[in-house]
């Protein structure tokens, strides 16, 4: 399993502005092969800060999103935004515990 984990600080309003391409960013994304998480969210301390979570079966499936064109669509829209700061970095995970609740 592949696991990536980051963040993106946008200027004031780009979340906003930015939110029904997220949605349909994580909507065709959760239907890829290999998905198993796919997650943008906002930090309440900081709200022009998103979050993104993410678990994939493998490093192919990975790979395939990076080349899907619902990534080259949101990848267009965020050139668009004016970015502050971001950081996402992709860890393996080859096992995994529950800390609380199910999955």
């Amino acid at each position: 399993m592949i696991i990536v984990e980051g963040w993106i600080k946008l200027a004031e309003g780009e979340i906003d502005r930015l939110r029904d391409k997220a949605l349909t960013m994580m909507e065709e994304t959760r239907k890829e092969e290999g998905c198993l998480l796919y997650v943008y969210s906002r930090e309440v301390e900081n709200p022009d800060t998103m979050r993104i979570s993410e678990r994939w079966a493998n490093q192919e499936a990975l790979n395939a999103h990076g080349k899907s064109a619902h990534m080259a669509e949101f990848n267009k829209a965020m050139a668009g935004a004016k970015t502050l700061g971001a950081s996402v970095q992709a860890y393996p995970a080859e096992e995994g515990r529950t800390l609380l609740g199910g999955d």
